[in-house]
């Protein structure tokens, strides 16, 4: 099996609760809080490390929130490699409405970090790669930290010949692709800002994709449809890739589980249409559970068994 590194510059301490209904001005009676340590590299690396891998997880680390999610963290016996910084890790926060049925999410932006914590980053994944490694980034980028930070890392991994997947949005996801990745994970909202504007019809959305697979800035692109499954595109063409049924409890990780599913399977031998297979079954496992928990491998490889 290949080697996963995870890396997660904005790493985020989850606050889930439930409570009835949600109305300005009153104070609200919620339920009791779960918590969870989160972030989109952090998740990826839950996901792969539940379905039987076992992933480096690289990310910052700091304040009386970080102490938090590392003992979460630990709770996890996740292989993990923190970068201590000054600033306190950002923290999330998940509402489930019960009269509606409804959730709402907060996130703050994130830690200032100096550029000298930035590189120690960079120094850890690559001090940690071994040649033809699987490197998912994955999450936002925190304030003082440029776009440019991805490209110089991809960079970098291309020189490892490492598989290097990126699932972020805006100008970091753009950077990340000028230095040429394998595979992106947009869902339709992150294409649509991407290109600048909103693309009216699936021909627009492939044409963007085929261009950037032409230009050799990606091989592939998996864009998250939903309740619809995946688009798929390469090279050879576009496939769809249905999801499955499934009775929605929280929406919190799909996308991050999807990944988690789809580096698992690439890193076992797999064939990037079964990997993508795997992820979309990781995804409706993700909605299956509360608040902001993940995926579990036991609903991952049933769901997987039905599509």
């Amino acid at each position: 099996m290949s080697q996963i590194i995870t890396l997660t510059m904005n790493p985020a301490l989850d606050k889930s609760a439930s409570v009835l209904s949600i109305a300005p001005e009153i104070k609200m009676r919620c339920g009791a809080p779960t918590w969870q340590p989160g972030g989109g590299g952090i998740n990826v690396a839950r996901v792969v490390k539940r379905m039987g891998a076992k992933p480096l997880a690289v990310y910052p680390l700091g304040g009386h929130t970080g102490h938090m999610f590392q003992h979460l963290l630990d709770k996890e016996q996740l292989d993990a490699h923190p970068i201590p910084i000054a600033g306190a890790m950002r923290e999330s926060f998940a509402v489930f409405e019960e009269s509606t049925e409804q959730q709402y999410r907060f996130n703050y932006a994130g830690p200032l970090m100096t550029k000298a914590e930035q590189q120690a980053c960079i120094d850890a994944v690559l001090a940690e790669m071994k040649p033809k490694c699987c490197l998912v980034l994955s999450g936002s980028l925190p304030p003082g930290v440029r776009p440019m930070f991805y490209q110089e890392l991809v960079a970098a991994a291309n020189q490892h010949d490492a598989c290097v997947i990126v699932d972020s949005t805006g100008e970091p996801l753009r950077a990340a692709l000028e230095a040429g990745v394998f595979l992106i994970k947009p869902n339709l909202h992150e294409l649509h800002h991407f290109a600048g504007r909103t693309l009216e019809s699936e021909r627009e959305q492939i044409a963007l994709l085929d261009e950037l697979i032409g230009a050799g800035r990606c091989q592939a692109a998996v864009v998250s449809l939903g309740a619809g499954g995946v688009m798929l595109a390469t090279k050879t063409g576009v496939d769809y890739i249905r999801a499955p049924i499934v009775p929605i409890r929280s929406k919190v990780g799909a996308g991050d589980s999807m990944v988690g599913g789809i580096v698992w399977s690439l890193a076992e031998g797999h064939s990037l249409h079964e990997a993508v297979r795997y992820g979309v079954a990781a995804g409706a496992a993700c909605v299956m559970t509360p608040g902001t928990e993940l995926a579990y491998a036991e609903d991952v490889r049933r769901l997987y068994a039905e599509l």
